[in-house]
């Protein structure tokens, strides 16, 4: 067989996601705060990032003069900045300990992976993050997938099943990151606590948004002490790169000794531990950050007419579903004829069906910007 005979199936796979409206391409872009620039000069509003407080979008003097750590943490590139930022996070969420990951896939991955064994089940909400599906196929668990934020299923299925297993997790996300729904944290916390299962949360898109003191939708529900294991990105709200893990100390020590991602991947760069660490300078001013990100959030949904529960009101990630792939595509495009970069999100991503704009908002944002965003999809609804 010819080269060209032996990759024909990954050419036939490429021109039906063409036919389907899905294909996927990279788009060099340059970012200058909160706006974009194409390569052909083309300024847009960036309503497609995940730095819901701006944090990314300001200028950052770099103190140090290392760019990578040069080693994985347990060889030699785990320093003092390392140790001082774990600990910060540790502290912010109120647990003993903290890791840090290259990546918060590598976080979400790699912990699920590591901690659930062959005797094990979980329990992974249908709209899960990729990194947490991944996590679960990873792991030698017995995995069910239970429908969306379907409380009574999970607690059925335990009552049945419950004594079949060693353990049992429940993992969810704590804010969707394509619908911008909030779990059911008190519901699964209460389940997890009369079935003896362990819930581990996905924070990603809670920390910095939730929260009186913006650690995150277990602190907004008032349960940071009954979640034994939160899992957090650097990347979004706090504005650099990275993620973390956060939880007793016994199963930090577990995931530094057993995570294959943390173990065997170069730590995590000197300046993205550097960036991070600016989240804890100032906690007043982020907080007047997510109110201001969160009242754009309210005035989004009241225009697009999305009925939600009032902790989801302000949660900046505003979903506009149209439908078919290639009409999310069409809005997009006239949008972005206006000035306004507006990610389609189209399967697999979401579900068939369902393709949707999905509007991610930021406090960076000028009153203005969002003015036209508001005025750009009045137009492009009609």
């Amino acid at each position: 067989m010819s080269r060209d005979q032996d990759w024909q199936d990954f050419e036939s796979s490429l021109v039906s996601l063409k036919e389907q409206s899905r294909t996927r391409r990279l788009v060099p872009r340059q970012s200058k705060g909160i706006e974009l620039i194409d390569a052909d000069g083309t300024v847009l509003v960036n309503f497609g990032t995940n730095d819901y407080l701006g944090l990314a979008a300001e200028p950052f003097n770099a103190k140090t003069s290392v760019g990578g750590a040069g080693a994985s943490a347990l060889v030699c590139g785990w320093s003092a900045q390392h140790e001082a930022l774990a600990e910060r996070l540790a502290e912010f969420e109120q647990t003993e300990s903290a890791a840090l990951f290259p990546s918060g896939f590598a976080a979400c991955s790699g912990t699920v992976a590591t901690l659930c064994k062959s005797d094990d089940l979980i329990l992974s909400d249908r709209l899960n993050h990729a990194s947490l599906i991944d996590g679960c196929r990873l792991s030698r668990s017995e995995c069910v997938v239970y429908p969306h934020r379907d409380v009574t299923f999970v607690a059925e299925l335990l009552r049945q099943k419950r004594s079949h297993y060693r353990r049992v997790w429940i993992v969810t996300e704590s804010v969707f990151s394509m619908d911008g729904h909030v779990a059911p944290l008190p519901d699964l916390v209460n389940i997890a606590d009369r079935y003896d299962a362990t819930l581990i949360v996905d924070e990603a898109h809670g920390t910095g948004v939730l929260g009186q003191h913006l650690s995150g939708a277990c602190e907004a529900f008032g349960l940071k002490g009954r979640v034994p294991i939160r899992i957090g990105t650097l990347s979004k709200a706090i504005g650099s790169q990275g993620g973390f893990v956060v939880g007793p100390q016994v199963i930090v020590d577990y995931l530094i000794n057993h995570c294959r991602p943390l173990i065997f991947s170069t730590a995590l760069s000197p300046l993205a531990v550097e960036s991070a660490s600016r989240f804890f300078q100032n906690p007043k001013r982020l907080v007047e950050r997510r109110d201001r990100v969160a009242k754009f959030a309210a005035r989004l949904r009241q225009t697009l007419g999305l009925q939600t529960e009032t902790i989801e009101a302000g949660i900046p990630i505003v979903p506009w579903v149209i439908g078919g792939d290639g009409d999310a595509l069409a809005k997009a495009a006239q949008l972005r004829q206006l000035g306004l970069f507006v990610p389609a999100i189209r399967p697999p991503t979401v579900p068939p069906g369902t393709s949707r704009l999905r509007i991610s908002l930021s406090a960076a944002l000028e009153d203005s910007m969002f003015e036209r965003l508001i005025a750009g999809l009045g137009g492009a609804a009609n």
